[in-house]
């Protein structure tokens, strides 16, 4: 720490001076300090200012550098004489200097390695009025405050500072010991004004006093933080000690520990999990309930506590009850309900749940509980995908978990967090068990065709584990990180499309096809189901509103023509809503207001659409080839079979084939290879001439433009219309057709046979082409489905004409 030189200030100094450039701060004259001096280039200047005279001149550097030069140095230094010198092991030197007097920089006679400069020495314009002495006795009270609140400041510095008896040196000794910026320094080195420079001072003592004061409120805080904190734990000792010493009962955390310790003795785990159990649980008895991590332990704990991992528990049941609530709940949807008993006779059969049982085979020393099932319900919206997950829970006699993946992208949303992050829980899969307490609960996973992946990671891939039997049994959860056994829960996946889902993960599901519904079965649906939920939901009773069958069909064929039944129970709630405000308004308006009559509506064509309005699918709108160029295919998408028209037309001009209605790659490919064959065989067979070709333009064009089509089924039908163009002929009324077409002529298979003839019994189709070698999937198709439908199964597009445009 600097102290005051006794360098007297008289002694004669040079008009040049060798300058020692400095990296820190200034050095104020009148003080005696020890440098360290490490560059060699400065060791030469301090030994050669050593051997002669002893003085040098110190000056700060503007611009730091290892090797400086006059333009990197200020231009106000101070002069100060080596009193001693000590040489170091590393070449340095440590030298004791005494400084005299501020300079300023007038040329430079040497600019580098050393620097030599030629300087002129800076008088202080002296002021001693009575403001000068107020303002030292000021700087002398105020740094006596600073120094007894900060111990760096030692006895000897106040007793310096108070024997110095000169104003400006007074200001240079507090300038030099304040912890201010060394710019804010070489600013008041450069102050002559005694009474400026004193005044400057005085500010940064003030800055420096407020920066103390908020020091020691800070100081003050943690303190008495830290006294609460102790006081409050020495208290909580003592009342431990007392209650033990009376015989009460221990406190939460023991009272905790207990019920965890109880609880997992009752599992009587073995291996890894034994293992981390006990390691848990004895960190969690040596924490302090005041700690963050115990918190995180104690949910960790509390986790492994509430999860299942006892083996399922011995239930009695029958087929013919199962089969009542599948039957009682869902109208159709027999691959399922079929399915569902499967599942129980096998596990009936093995005699996991049925006492008694004389299967020997099932009895077998090491027969292990089979494991649940993973059956993926796909299907257009509104066919009762998810709705048919809790009648197979009510059916089987367990508890039912349901949450949907449409939108996911973060798979830790599957397999949880690890326990590092802050806020980490268990995924899915360990919640939905915490929540039904059984190892054999029917899980429902929606909407699995809606997920994404993120930089979060794939949700997706993190379902192959969870949905694949060879893995399950050990599944561990990120958060758990605990072999877990889900084998036995049954998993019930649903989705619109199977296009957007992996195939690894289709490998590893049971998939069972739900088509639309066609009028018949609506009309069923909404008899017995629909109808009843929706007078219960509006306030009214069943024998007030009665819909004959050709009512709801009304509504099924002109307002609800989708493959399910959503907007048929929408337009039913419609309708209610509109007879409960009539009932309202008529017995309001009667005053005073009697008893409220029972009124009751018998529902016609006429009064639907006085609620609901016009229909939005006339009686007449069926799509139908009405003209020469126009034929109509069958479609299949996420949302069902649906009905497509292709028109076809030509104009007089340039050659070539127009493609509009929105197509995809492979339907743009299928109506290149169409136009090849219904050219060649319109040349070949029909006589028309190969110039007619060049002469005119095709135009190939599907209705509904602003909706995306793709796919290769819509070939045959595309050729069609282009040979009823060509040869000016309509087509056989009420056909529809669907395959795909080869550049040689051949008729390929096609998908979602089934989805495509509901959708032609909608459009009231009495014959439908369908490629032979889908005559299989024709087994699928329920005979209702069917009834008065013509199919003419054909392998060559020759086949196809003689059915479409006949001789």
């Amino acid at each position: 720490m600097p102290e005051q030189s006794v360098v007297p200030i008289d002694q004669i100094l040079p008009n040049k001076l060798p300058l020692v450039a400095l990296m820190g701060r200034p050095i104020f004259p009148g003080i005696f300090t020890p440098i360290m001096i490490g560059n060699p280039v400065d060791v030469k200047v301090v030994d050669s200012a050593v051997a002669g005279d002893g003085l040098i001149g110190l000056v700060m550097m503007s611009n730091e550098n290892e090797t400086p030069s006059i333009s990197d140095l200020y231009q106000v230094g101070t002069a100060a004489k080596i009193v001693k010198k000590i040489n170091l092991p590393d070449g340095g030197v440590n030298i004791f200097i005494s400084t005299i007097k501020r300079f300023r920089i007038k040329k430079a006679l040497h600019v580098s390695n050393p620097i030599i400069a030629a300087v002129e020495y800076l008088e202080e314009e002296e002021d001693n009025t009575s403001e000068v002495k107020a303002l030292t006795r000021a700087l002398i009270s105020e740094m006596k405050q600073i120094s007894e609140n900060n111990p760096l400041f030692s006895e000897e510095m106040r007793l310096n500072m108070i024997n110095i008896d000169h104003p400006g040196k007074i200001a240079d000794f507090i300038a030099s010991i304040l912890n201010i910026d060394k710019t804010e320094q070489q600013k008041i080195l450069e102050i002559l004004n005694v009474r400026k420079r004193m005044e400057q001072v005085l500010v940064f003592i003030k800055k420096e006093q407020e920066l103390l004061r908020i020091q020691k409120k800070i100081q003050k805080e943690i303190n008495e933080k830290i006294e609460k904190s102790q006081r409050d734990y020495f208290l909580k000792e003592e009342l431990k000690a007392i209650k033990n010493e009376l015989g009460m009962t221990t406190d939460a955390k023991s009272s905790e520990y207990q019920r965890f310790k109880e609880k997992f003795d009752a599992f009587k785990f073995d291996g890894e999990i034994k293992e981390t159990v006990e390691q848990e649980l004895e960190k969690f008895n040596l924490m302090e309930p005041n700690s963050a991590e115990f918190v995180v332990t104690r949910n960790y704990l509390d986790t492994i506590a509430n999860l299942p991992w006892e083996d399922p528990v011995p239930e009695i049941f029958d087929l013919s009850k199962a089969r009542e609530i599948l039957e009682a709940d869902h109208y159709g949807l027999k691959d399922v309900k079929a399915r569902i008993v499967e599942y129980l006779a096998v596990r009936k059969l093995r005699g996991v749940y049925a006492s008694g049982t004389n299967n020997s085979e099932a009895s077998l020393p090491g027969s292990k509980v089979p494991p649940g099932s993973i059956v993926c319900l796909v299907g257009p919206p509104g066919v009762g995908k998810t709705s048919v997950g809790r009648s197979i829970a009510r059916a089987l006699g367990k508890q039912f978990f349901r949450f949907s993946v449409g939108g996911m992208r973060d798979e830790a949303e599957i397999k949880g967090h690890r326990r590092t992050y802050i806020g980490a829980m268990p995924g899915k899969i360990i919640q939905g068990l915490k929540i039904v307490k059984t190892k054999d609960p029917v899980f429902m996973i929606d909407e699995i065709d809606k997920m994404g992946a993120s930089y979060q990671g794939d949700p997706a891939s993190a379902l192959l584990e969870v949905l694949d039997p060879e893995q399950n049994f050990s599944f561990r959860d990120h958060y758990l990180d605990l072999p877990f056994d889900i084998s036995h829960i049954f998993f019930i996946v649903t989705a619109n499309t199977l296009d957007t889902i992996p195939l690894p993960l289709i490998d590893r599901m049971e998939i069972i096809q739900l088509p639309g519904y066609i009028d018949t079965e609506k009309l069923e649906i909404a008899k017995r189901y629909l109808v009843p939920k929706s007078l219960q939901r509006n306030g009214l009773a069943k024998s007030q509103v009665k819909y004959g069958k050709e009512s709801l069909l009304h509504i099924a064929n002109g307002y609800a023509r989708e493959a399910g039944v959503r907007n048929f129970e929408k337009n039913l709630d419609k309708i209610h809503r509109k007879l409960a405000l009539q009932i309202v308004e008529e017995t309001e308006e009667k005053k005073p207001a009697p008893k409220p009559a029972v009124m009751k509506f018998v529902m016609d064509k006429k009064l639907i659409e006085t609620h609901l309005g016009k229909p939005i699918f006339p009686d007449g709108d069926i799509k139908r080839a009405d003209r020469p160029g126009v034929s109509v295919g069958l479609a299949w998408t996420s949302l069902g079979g649906d009905t497509l028209v292709i028109e076809a037309s030509s104009v007089p001009g340039k050659e070539g084939l127009t493609l509009t209605g929105k197509m995809g790659d492979i339907m743009k490919e299928s109506a290149a290879i169409a136009m090849t064959v219904a050219q060649k065989l319109s040349i070949e067979k029909y006589g028309i001439e190969a110039a007619w070709f060049e002469k005119n333009h095709i135009h190939l064009h599907i209705p509904e433009g602003a909706t995306p089509k793709d796919g290769p089924s819509a070939g045959i039908t595309m050729a069609v219309a282009l040979l009823s163009l060509l040869r000016n002929r309509i087509i056989t009324d009420h056909l529809v057709m669907t395959g795909e077409l080869s550049l040689t002529g051949k008729v390929l298979p096609i998908g979602g046979l089934k989805e495509k003839t509901i959708a032609a019994r909608r459009n009231k189709a009495k014959h439908i082409i369908i490629p032979k070698q889908n005559l299989r999937d024709l087994d699928e198709i329920p005979d209702y489905v069917r009834n008065g439908i013509a199919f003419h199964p054909v392998e060559q597009f020759e086949e196809v004409l003689a059915l479409a445009l006949p001789d």
